[in-house]
């Protein structure tokens, strides 16, 4: 059972229902029982960095979070606001992070002003993958995605880097280490290249 953790913050219908698209059993939940017992998370989100860690300390998630994600070794897969709350901080806030994925989150890097683009970046873009792994199998540079986000994630070990994605620079639109993953775009809002990812996520061994 793929459980889908509900801290107030996320587009869970519609993740839940790409899913069931896919063949999956799964479940929205805010409880930590429920999170104990899932075969894979998945952390939705949308919003602000420091609402999110605090709507999840509020529900009492921390803990069976990080044991299910650290010590269980659980795939775990973060979308959006959910990829950032994976690393250890955020310029956005002052509250620490999960700290799955060591890196930070930062804003753009760019004055909207001088530039040709616009902050937040908002539609359709392609990635570009950076290793082979299972969550991208079928997929390739012409890939693409649809984001709503003025945050992105900086990962201090260069491999965590799953997928990069080009806005006025390159940036880490994908990670993963060990179990846990991220995607900034939306999968659930992409269409058949969504499918594809949740597809991938779906068929990964639990024990890989």
């Amino acid at each position: 059972m793929i459980v889908i953790v509900d801290y107030g913050m996320g587009n869970l219908g519609s993740i839940l229902n790409m899913l069931k698209k896919v063949g999956s059993k799964a479940i929205i939940t805010t409880k930590a029982d429920d999170i104990w017992a899932a075969e894979k998370i998945i952390l939705p989100g949308v919003g602000a960095f420091d609402t999110g860690i605090k709507n999840l300390e509020a529900l009492n998630l921390l803990d069976v979070l990080n044991e299910k994600v650290l010590k269980k070794k659980t795939l775990t897969l973060g979308v959006c606001l959910g990829m950032q709350l994976l690393t250890r901080r955020s310029t956005e806030g002052i509250l620490p992070g999960l700290g799955w994925i060591q890196g930070e989150t930062i804003h753009f890097q760019f004055d909207p002003k001088e530039a040709h683009l616009k902050i937040p970046h908002m539609g359709w873009n392609t990635i570009s993958i950076q290793k082979n792994h299972p969550l991208v199998a079928g997929l390739d540079d012409e890939s693409r995605f649809y984001f709503v986000h003025t945050y992105h994630v900086v990962c201090e070990q260069p491999e965590d880097i799953l997928l990069t994605t080009h806005y006025e620079y390159p940036f880490a639109s994908g990670v993963q280490h060990g179990n846990v993953m991220g995607t900034q775009f939306h999968p659930e809002k992409s269409h058949r290249f969504g499918m594809q990812l949740f597809r991938n996520f779906v068929e990964m061994p639990i024990h890989a």
